[in-house]
């Protein structure tokens, strides 16, 4: 029995909640997904027997839920699936029971504590006032400028071809990213396995988004030419040096590809690389090949330390004014004390130290990670956070990531990445930083042991 479109005098009292949560139900079930088109008010109440008014009263409470969009001009469309915000990690209060490789986060140590102490032990002794008295964002961290621009440097840019804004880290960037290159109802693409947050970001800034052919390079040109061809793109959104979910690093070639596309077809880029200089060797940034269009974002969160919130967008000098503004209306400025303390590090060799140490432990990790599942076919950058494993054998991803959970580890199921319902690549991701070096190598025999099996479907009712 289908949900949606109720039949008419199914509706209970107030009619207009009722036909609501029914809409919401049908999403629920997957009989609605985001990007659908609902029929309009007027059409909506002559099927079903009601006033035109009720029908508006129920899709203005759809819409304060954030579950519709209306766009002028196109109708009102779904803007919220089951998967919307599903996270790939486990929730806090069931984490203490696993050995968790769901959640990205760089290796952490009783080191970092003590360099994060000292940093504030001595801010005790000279805090500039301005860091807590400025309340003006150019006033508060125009100083740090110069330390921002050698990190960006040390990152493969030339921040002088750019405009640039101090963040509360990447997610804070990314969001601005979005709000400046795209209005409501216009589409931004990326690839077809994503960042787990940008379906549901896009979605509640009424955007539309559409995952892209990959293949082992990433996202595969004809397919980012052809979406230009069928609709109008505004951005592509990438995250070309081994944080997408499949660790894939695109290749030089590969990136001059897809900026030869933006190109032709006049499409901005977003450049996610939130971990910055911690990979070696790895290409220039797309910022650093197509300056003139893209919107780079990197902080020192993910490759110094997790509680150190501060990053960097640089953008196209056109759109820094815009980037400004809404950064100002979202979040006002970075704060000012994470940013005396981040670029404190970097003028001070306290950063370089850092990255390099996380450098070191992240690439004992992958080798040991390389070793346990010898033989088992996976995909890794160097010094990633995690690992790809392709769904392997007959294992499907949802029963491979419940048989883990069974054996008392998390790992993140590709489908929280999926930008559609319809991914075909399955697979976990295996995240390599959160655990101590025994918690992860015992983790890692029971993922290798489970892929090295058949699966047993009985487990799954447990």
């Amino acid at each position: 029995m289908t949900i949606w479109p109720p039949k008419s005098g199914e509706l209970r009292r107030p009619a207009y909640k009722s036909l609501a949560d029914t809409l919401v139900r049908a999403v629920d079930a997957g009989e609605l997904r985001s990007g659908d088109r609902l029929p309009t008010h007027r059409n909506l109440a002559y099927d079903l027997g009601l006033s035109v008014q009720t029908v508006s009263r129920a899709y203005d409470e759809l819409i304060r839920r954030g579950v519709i969009a209306g766009e002028v001009g196109r109708g009102t469309f779904v803007r919220a699936g089951r998967s919307d915000t599903k996270t790939p990690f486990v929730p806090d209060s069931q984490n203490e029971k696993f050995i968790d490789f769901s959640i990205l986060m760089p290796v952490f140590e009783a080191m970092h504590l003590a360099e994060m102490q000292r940093a504030l032990t001595q801010l005790g002794a000279d805090l500039p006032s301005s860091t807590i008295s400025a309340f003006r964002p150019s006033t508060a961290l125009k100083k740090y400028t110069s330390a921002a621009t050698k990190w960006l440097e040390g990152c493969g840019l030339d921040p002088s071809a750019q405009g640039l804004l101090m963040t509360n880290g990447n997610t804070s960037a990314m969001t601005i990213a979005l709000m400046t290159v795209a209005n409501s109802g216009d589409l931004i693409v990326t690839e077809e396995l994503a960042h787990h947050t940008l379906k549901a970001l896009s979605r509640y800034l009424g955007l539309r988004i559409q995952g892209l052919e990959t293949d082992a390079e990433g996202v595969v040109p004809a397919a980012f030419a052809a979406a230009c061809q069928r609709s109008q793109v505004k951005a592509i959104y990438l995250m070309p040096s081994g944080l997408n979910p499949r660790a894939v690093m695109l290749s030089t070639e590969r990136r001059a590809e897809l900026v030869a596309v933006a190109r032709r077809y006049d499409v901005l880029i977003i450049e996610n690389d939130a971990w910055g200089p911690l990979q070696p060797d790895r290409p220039a940034p797309v910022a650093a090949i197509a300056a003139e269009r893209t919107f780079y974002f990197t902080s020192l969160t993910k490759c110094i330390m997790p509680g150190l919130r501060f990053g960097f967008l640089t953008m196209p000098e056109a759109f820094e004014s815009a980037a400004a503004n809404r950064h100002l209306v979202t979040n006002w400025m970075a704060t000012p004390l994470m940013a005396e303390i981040g670029c404190r590090w970097i003028e001070d060799g306290t950063a370089e130290r850092l990255l390099n140490w996380q450098k070191d432990a992240l690439g004992k990790r992958n080798e040991v990670a390389a070793k346990v599942l010898s033989g088992i076919p996976f995909q890794s950058s160097p010094n990633g956070m995690h690992v790809w494993l392709p769904a392997p054998g007959a294992w499907t991803e949802k029963e491979f990531v419940a048989h883990a959970r069974l054996n008392g580890v998390a790992v993140a199921p590709g489908s929280a990445f999926a930008m559609s319902d319809n991914v075909r690549k399955q697979g976990v991701r295996i995240c390599l930083g959160a655990e101590t070096s025994r918690t992860l190598q015992r983790g890692l025999n029971v993922i290798a042991r489970l892929a090295r099996s058949n699966p047993e479907p009985a487990l799954l009712t447990l």
